[in-house]
C-alpha cells in the first residue's frame, strides 16, 4: 500500500523521510520523527502508537536493529513493516511476515527503503539507486527516491497522497524547532509530482528567488515578488507596474504603509523614488 524512504545526510546531521500511497493523507500515518533522536516509518498494517514507541525506545537509548527485532518479535505486529534511523545514519528496517505483497525493505549505508503492495518488485531497488546516485540536498535526494519509486510502478492501487519531512540531527531548541522541511500531498492524482513542486517553491521561499516567486506564489501575492524581483534587477518600470497593482487592491497600501521599515521593499522605494 506504501513505499518510503528513511535517509540521513553525513554532511549535516540531518534525518527524513519520503513517502507516497494510495491512501489519503500518508504524512499523517506513516511518518514519525523527532529532532535529535530519528525517524521512523510505519507501514502496511502496523499499530497506529508504534512509531511514538519507537522513537521513545531511540531515545532512551535503543538501538535501530534493537528495537526492529523487539517488534519483529511482537505477535500482535505480524502483519506491521517499518524502518527506523538513528542520528549517524544508523538504520534497521523489517518486513512482517503477514505484509501485503509486494513487499519487501532495502538497507543501504545510512538509508533504507521499504514498501508493500507494490506494482511490481523493481520499485525498492530503483529508489535505492536513485537516492545513492542522486546528488544535493538530502531532501532533493529523498524525492529523487520517492520519483523513482512511482516511476517503477509505486502503490499498485494507484496514486493519492505524499509526504517529504526532514529534521535536525540535534535536539530542538526555543530558537530552533529543529525541522527543516514538512511538506505534504494529501489528495493528488499525482502526488509526488506535487511534492516536487512544493518543494521547489520552499526552495524558491528559502533562498528567496522573487523571481519564481513572482510566477508560482499565491496570485494574491506574486505581485510583491514582482515587485521585489524588479528591484533586485534595478528594473525601475516594472518596480513601479507591479507596486501599483498591489496598491489598487483593497487594504493593500496599509500594509504597504506599515512595512516601510522592511529592508526589501524600502529597496523598492528607493527605485521608485
Amino acid at each position: 500500500m506504501t513505499f518510503s524512504v528513511v535517509a540521513s545526510d553525513p554532511a549535516t546531521g540531518d534525518m527524513g523521510i519520503a513517502v507516497s500511497s494510495c491512501i489519503l493523507a500518508v504524512g499523517r500515518a506513516v511518518p514519525s520523527a523527532r529532532p535529535g533522536v530519528g525517524v521512523v516509518a510505519v507501514q502496511a498494517r502496523s499499530r497506529r502508537g508504534l512509531g511514538t514507541t519507537l522513537l521513545d525506545g531511540l531515545a532512551s537509548g535503543g538501538t535501530p536493529g534493537s528495537l526492529v527485532r523487539r517488534a519483529a518479535h511482537s505477535a500482535e505486529d505480524a502483519d506491521r513493516q517499518i524502518a527506523v534511523l538513528a542520528p549517524g545514519g544508523r538504520v534497521a528496517a523489517d518486513t512482517g511476515r503477514g505484509s501485503l505483497p509486494v513487499s519487501g525493505h532495502l538497507v543501504g549505508e545510512g538509508f533504507s527503503v521499504q514498501g508493500n503492495m507494490l506494482a511490481s518488485s523493481d520499485v525498492l531497488p530503483a529508489m535505492a539507486h536513485a537516492f545513492t546516485g542522486a546528488t544535493g540536498s538530502l531532501p532533493d535526494r529523498l524525492l529523487a527516491a520517492l520519483t523513482a519509486g512511482q516511476d517503477a510502478g509505486g502503490d499498485l492501487r494507484g496514486r493519492q497522497s505524499a509526504s517529504l519531512l526532514v529534521i535536525s540531527g540535534t535536539p530542538a531548541t526555543e530558537d530552533d524547532d529543529g525541522v527543516r522541511v514538512d511538506l505534504r500531498v494529501d489528495d493528488s492524482g499525482d502526488p509526488v509530482a506535487q511534492l516536487r513542486m512544493l518543494r521547489n517553491l520552499q526552495r524558491a521561499y528559502d533562498e528567496r528567488d522573487y523571481e519564481y516567486l513572482a510566477l508560482f506564489a499565491p496570485e494574491g501575492a506574486r505581485e510583491l515578488y514582482a515587485a521585489l524581483a524588479a528591484s533586485r534587477r534595478g528594473d525601475r518600470e516594472a518596480a513601479r507596474e507591479a507596486l501599483e497593482a498591489m496598491r489598487s487592491r483593497p487594504g493593500w497600501s496599509g500594509w504597504l504603509a506599515s512595512m516601510a521599515g522592511d529592508a526589501r521593499l524600502s529597496a523598492v522605494s528607493r527605485l521608485l523614488g
